[in-house]
Formats: structure tokens, C-alpha cells, sequence
């Protein structure tokens, strides 16, 4: 017969589920992201057609009431995932395009989202298949909500994670950059004529400023093309002190990489990361609204689980 003790290791009492949770809790509890957000209207614009959204996302439980003995389950237990979004209007109705295709991406995750915030191979693709989904209602909304001879369009680029994992859902000219180790890489390919690929919707001049093949969409949202836009998804795996930068074309087409990544080299918050580069985007005298949303990750190495 085995003793007291031993038997209360092998039925878990000694090491708990509760005891190894502390020892290795998963990554959407452990990481923390410092958020940074600036956007700026062009010096040639009436209006700032940019429209950004950061949001946090979370599940929890609380234990309100309880028999159980102190420290038997935990009285509180949240864990987390995050969204950043980046629109950039197009026309005289580009602040009204970029506003709706947020609000309606934030209404439909609110509504129909599985708000997942543990990932693994089978989650991460319900989480891209619903996320090409939400861009399809989005877009959808954006053509029957049209005015008559005046499309709603927008370019629509979203950024999310959950613990070590990074989902992009992308359409557009928007960008989103990774910078590790001291190196910028960009995550995004910009959907205009210059790196075309046969597209599905009208080509779209994104103003009368156009000046190269680097200027002109090929893909939008609201573009009214018979099968809609063609939408970008990837997933990443974050590490430990990486930078994400999701950004508006009117900062990169006057600011370089390079010049970006020494920015986001400082030791500077993410706000102030994300002033420093609108200010660039500004003294290097840009004629578009230009937007910058920075999010800072720490994701500890998560310690080994001891078995009793």
C-alpha cells in the first residue's frame, strides 16, 4: 500500500493543477505589450483620413464564493490577446470609409468573434478562416452603404495577437513592420499596380497627388469588385522585445526603413516612438495623413514545469 503522501502525489493533491498553473502559466497571461498610437493629418489635406483602433481582448473568472480552502483555486484568473487596426480612407469620403470599416470590424468580432486567446494550429485557423470572413462583411458593408456615384474605400490592415502568436489580415497599401535584433522586416506587401498580381477590382488612383505605379491600389476595401478584395492573412510567432509597427503609406512614402528602424532602436516608449516617426513623416514636408501604431512585447521565457 503506497503511503498517505505518495498517494496524494500520484491523485495530484501534493503538486495541483493550481501549483503547476503558477509554474507555467500560458503565454496569453504572462505577456505584456506597451501600446503607442499618433496619427497626424497632411499638410495638402482637408481632413485626416486615417482612423487607427487598439483594443484588448480578455477572458477571466472570479471566484465570488467559495467552500474550498485558501488557495485551493485562484480567486481571480485573466489572461489576454490584442488587435491593432490602421485604415487609410480614399476620396472625399475617406475619413467616413476608414471610420465604418473599423466600427463594423469591432461589431462583428463583438458579435460573432470566438475571442480566442490560446492558439494552436487548429484555433489558428479558425482564426484566420474568421478573420478573412469579418473582411468580407466589412467590404460588404462598405459597397451597399455607399453613396450614389461616390464609393466608400479604404485600405484596412490589422494586426492581432494572442501570447507568441501574431495574426495580419491585410488589404491595401498600409504596412506592417517586425523589428528584432536590431533589423526592420517588412510583414506586408502593398497591393498597388506596382506589385501587381492580377487583381480583382478596379484600379484605384488614391489621389490627384498620385505619382507612380507605387500609388495606385489594386485592392481595397469597398472597391465593389465582383469578388471582392483580395485579402492577405499570415501568422507569426512574436519573440521576447519585438517590435510590431503597423503604419499608414503616408509615413512610409516619405520616411525610409532605415530611418525608421532607428527610431524604433531608441529606448523610447512606444508613444514616443510613434510621435518621433509622424514628426518625420511631417519635416520631410508629407502631403498625406500619416499614422503610427507601435506595440512593445515582452514575453518571458516560460520556466519548466517540475513534476512531483
Amino acid at each position: 500500500m503506497p503511503s498517505d503522501e505518495q498517494g496524494d502525489k500520484r491523485r495530484g493533491i501534493a503538486g495541483s493543477p493550481l501549483h503547476a498553473f503558477r509554474d507555467s502559466p500560458p503565454p496569453s497571461v504572462v505577456v505584456q505589450v506597451d501600446f503607442g498610437a499618433e496619427s497626424r493629418r497632411g499638410a495638402q489635406r482637408p481632413a485626416n483620413e486615417d482612423h487607427y483602433l487598439v483594443v484588448r481582448l480578455g477572458r477571466n473568472q472570479e471566484t465570488l464564493l467559495t467552500s474550498l480552502p485558501d488557495q485551493a483555486v485562484l480567486e481571480r484568473f485573466d489572461e489576454y490577446a490584442y488587435g491593432m487596426l490602421v485604415a487609410d480612407g480614399l476620396g472625399g469620403t475617406g475619413e467616413v470609409a476608414s471610420r465604418m470599416a473599423i466600427t463594423t470590424l469591432v461589431h462583428l468580432v463583438i458579435y460573432f468573434g470566438r475571442w480566442n486567446v490560446r492558439i494552436d494550429d487548429d484555433i489558428a485557423r479558425e482564426v484566420m478562416d474568421r478573420a478573412e470572413r469579418f473582411y468580407r462583411g466589412v467590404d460588404s458593408t462598405l459597397v451597399h452603404r455607399s453613396p450614389e456615384g461616390d464609393r466608400l474605400q479604404t485600405t484596412h490592415t490589422a494586426a492581432f495577437s494572442a501570447g507568441h502568436d501574431l495574426f495580419l489580415v491585410h488589404v491595401g497599401h498600409s504596412r506592417v513592420y517586425l523589428f528584432r535584433n536590431g533589423k526592420i522586416v517588412r510583414l506586408t506587401r502593398d497591393h498597388t499596380l506596382a506589385n501587381r498580381e492580377g487583381s480583382n477590382v478596379p484600379l484605384v488612383d488614391v489621389g490627384e497627388a498620385a505619382r507612380d505605379l507605387h500609388h495606385i491600389l489594386t485592392e481595397t476595401i469597398g472597391g465593389a469588385g465582383v469578388a471582392g478584395p483580395r485579402i492577405d492573412i499570415d501568422r507569426f510567432r512574436l519573440a521576447d522585445r519585438d517590435i510590431v509597427l503597423l503604419c499608414t503609406n503616408g509615413l512610409t512614402d516619405v520616411v525610409s526603413e532605415d530611418r525608421i528602424a532607428d527610431v524604433l532602436r531608441t529606448n523610447r516608449t512606444s508613444a514616443e516612438q510613434c510621435v518621433a516617426l509622424v514628426n518625420l513623416a511631417v519635416e520631410a514636408g508629407g502631403e498625406d495623413d500619416a499614422t503610427a501604431v507601435v506595440a512593445r512585447y515582452r514575453i518571458p521565457e516560460r520556466p519548466r514545469m517540475v513534476t512531483p
